[in-house]
Formats: C-alpha cells, structure tokens, sequence
C-alpha cells in the first residue's frame, strides 16, 4: 500500500481515500493496483460491512490517472497491458463483496470517473465535473468493456456524446439522470452522508446485498439468462434468512451474521 491510497475501518466501514490533493488526485498504477487489491480481499465476515471511496482535499475525487505514467509508453503492448490492468481494477471493484460508495467532490474525471462509475452508490457536492475529455486532452480511448458500463449507466446517447464533444457532467444533469443519487451542499456533508449511508447499509443483511450486486454484475456481463442458482441458495439456505423470517414474525429486528 502507498502513502497516496490510505485505508482505514473505523466501526465496520472501511474509507479509501485517494490522497494527492496537490495534483487533484490523480491517480498513478499504484493505487489503481491498491484499490483493487481492496475490494478483492474485501472480508466477508462482518468486520467490513461497506467501503466508501473519496478523494483527499475538496478539489477533486480523481482527476484521472497522472498522465507522467503515459510518458514510458513506447510499444503497442504498453497501451494494450494499460487497458487490460484497468479492466482488471474495474472488475475488482464491481466484484467487491461488499457495498461501496463513491463520495465524490469537485472533479471525476477520466479513471475516477471509471472508478465511480463502478461502485455501487454515488454521491457529490455541486461542483461535480464528470467524464472523459480525452477527445480534448490526451488523444487516447476507452476500452470496450468501459465504453459498455458507461452505455449502460448513462444511456448510449448520452455516452456517446460526452465523450464526442469532450463535456463534463455537472451536478444538476447528474442528478436528474441518476448518475448520482444525491447532490449536497459542499465536501463536508458529502462525506457525512456518505458515512450515514454507510451505516444504513450495515443494518442490512449482507448476503442479500453480495447476491444483488453479483446478480446485477452478471446481468451486466451475460444478460439475463446468466447463472443465478449459487446467489439464490446462497441466500434462502443461509441462517440469515431463517433469521430474517424469525425476526419478522416476531416483530424484531433481524440479527445478521452473513452466513
């Protein structure tokens, strides 16, 4: 882990905070790698119930990756592993058992914007920027497998033509076609919100919420014919739902153990 990608779990939520403020966090190979070694050894046994994502400062959630990592770039293959490693990023924080949340403020663009776009939750403060103004900056382009997650988040329309005229999403629009589902005042409350959130998610039962974000992943990946009869046992046999029924008849509230 680098002194730029800090992880820290008070009370059952985990934060990683993304911590370049000088440069708006952009993001170098290594805490894209850290952040995906995070979410793929996200515990599942209760010490870790969400993990909420943010960037240091007020400035930016990620202004995408530090473009001094392009400089080395001098070989079809170097742009090739490039995309492929971020697939893997991507995938690692789609996979995370856990829920996360995307506390954003200010800028998110280019892989914060990525990364945003794949957790589970996002919300802002008014001065959200998001997108990719690669047509108008760096030159390069999105992987399929990124141009498809956004289709599929923002609509094929809307996608292409952000990326097209190189324009960045405001608060406003974000929120009105759910690319957020909040919109506060300034970093602060965002970030309380995102710990209220948080907690709310604790309360619930996690293999519902592992079973609904691997369904949704699936869907995404396979359509809606994919594999489902590992999430469905997975639930209706665990000792949760016995508990959930249990709880429910008896006008209690559920103690989950994730098992």
């Amino acid at each position: 882990m680098t002194n730029e990608l800090i992880y820290a779990v008070e009370g059952g939520i985990a934060t990683v905070t993304f911590n370049r403020p000088e440069s708006r966090n952009a993001l170098t190979f290594a805490m894209y790698e850290g952040l995906a070694a995070i979410c793929a050894a996200a515990p599942t046994d209760g010490s870790v119930k969400a993990i909420i994502v943010t960037g240091a400062g007020d400035r930016a959630f990620a202004a995408g990756t530090d473009m001094t990592q392009f400089r080395g770039f001098s070989a079809d293959q170097d742009a090739l592993d490039y995309e492929h490693k971020m697939d893997g990023v991507l995938k690692a924080i789609e996979s995370c058992p856990v829920p996360t949340i995307a506390a954003i403020t200010g800028a998110c663009t280019g892989g914060g914007a990525a990364i945003a776009a794949c957790c589970d939750l996002r919300i802002s403060d008014a001065r959200l920027k998001f997108g990719f103004p690669i047509a108008r900056t760096l030159g390069n382009c999105l992987s399929v497998g990124n141009l498809a997650r956004l289709a599929s988040l923002l609509g094929p329309a809307r996608t292409r033509e952000i990326l097209l005229t190189a324009r960045l999403i405001e608060a406003d629009e974000a929120n009105m076609i759910g690319l957020v589902s909040e919109v506060l005042p300034d970093a602060e409350a965002v970030r309380a919100r995102a710990h209220e959130l948080a907690r709310l998610l604790s309360g619930h039962a996690p293999l519902t919420m592992r079973a609904t974000k691997e369904g949704l992943r699936r869907v995404f990946y396979h359509g809606p014919k994919a594999d489902d009869a590992d999430l469905i046992l997975m639930t209706y046999m665990s000792e949760d739902f016995r508990e959930g029924m249990e709880a429910f008849l008896g006008k209690r509230a559920p103690n989950w153990k994730g098992r």
